[in-house]
């Protein structure tokens, strides 16, 4: 397989200034991350199958089950959808580790991070290029999720600064989810391995305050979904739209807006060196 990389010619002086290795880091980075969104463009079914998820997630959750859910929670199926949403937005944000762990494990095989290990290129912009192509799609995933979840009724009622925050505290989610996908990826043996480990997903996201409250769930299952990351993503920005959210019960529901900050901070601080370290061993 080809595999085409246009990095920009450099200077040894100027890669040896300290200054300078944080510029071409980063503008690696942004090579490797348009490497992955390219590809998405050119197969337009693949980006087309990426963004439908939400869709998909919006009309079965929020209007198949959504009456059910809402009889459930004592709501009609109206203000069960506003409860629903932020769950949606932050789902969407973990299925992404799906697609990251695949795309780099087929990168594996295919030797496309080797040939970009021979290259003079950041060793930290390999990696760091496919998080910010999923930070990117994450933000265009959103903007679908808002605009349908506006025109099926639900709206943010905090102002713009919070709804700001609100999707900040999402893609910071992301982001860390797709370091977990990279580590992934660079762990199992190849695609088909990576296809089997993302059924991992379904027990994260569901086990969380995302399609009901945990206080609906048995005893043994809700303290679990309450030191979910994603419940403490998703109770903090709907406290920041303004949403209807169960009352916080619990020491997590009470400070979900710092516990949505320091999970995903946590979980980039243990992946991001973790997958460094698996990227120099690979081939040896």
């Amino acid at each position: 397989m080809t595999v085409s990389i246009d990095v920009p010619d450099r200077p040894i002086e100027a890669v040896n200034a300290h200054g300078s290795r944080i510029t071409w880091a980063t503008v690696d980075t942004w090579v490797v991350a348009k490497r992955h969104l390219l590809h998405l463009v050119r197969r337009p079914d693949e980006l087309l199958g990426t963004l439908m998820i939400p869709v998909m997630a919006v009309a079965m959750f929020g209007f198949v089950f959504g009456e059910a859910f809402g009889v459930a929670m004592d709501v009609p199926g109206a203000e069960y959808r506003e409860f629903l949403l932020p769950g949606l937005f932050a789902l969407t944000m973990a299925f992404g580790i799906g697609n990251t762990t695949i795309s780099v494990a087929e990168d594996v095989r295919g030797g496309v991070l080797d040939r970009m290990r021979s290259l003079p290129m950041s060793p930290v912009a390999v990696l760091a290029g496919r998080a910010l192509a999923d930070v990117i799609l994450a933000v265009v995933e959103l903007t679908i999720l808002l605009a349908l979840g506006t025109l099926f009724g639900w709206q943010a009622h905090l102002g713009l600064g919070a709804v700001v925050a609100a999707l900040g505290l999402l893609v910071l989610l992301r982001m860390a989810f797709s370091w977990v996908g990279i580590l992934l990826g660079l762990l199992v043996s190849g695609p088909e391995a990576a296809m089997k480990y993302f059924a991992l997903v379904f027990p994260l996201a569901m086990v969380a305050d995302t399609i009901v409250p945990t206080d609906l769930m048995p005893g043994w299952l809700a303290l679990p979904a309450e030191w979910n990351p994603l419940s403490s993503t998703v109770i903090a920005t709907r406290e920041l739209f303004g949403n209807m959210a169960a009352p916080a019960t619990t020491w997590v529901g009470e400070h979900a807006l710092t516990m949505a900050v320091l999970w995903p901070v946590a979980i980039i601080a243990v992946c991001l060196p973790l997958a460094m370290a698996r990227l120099r061993r690979l081939g040896r």
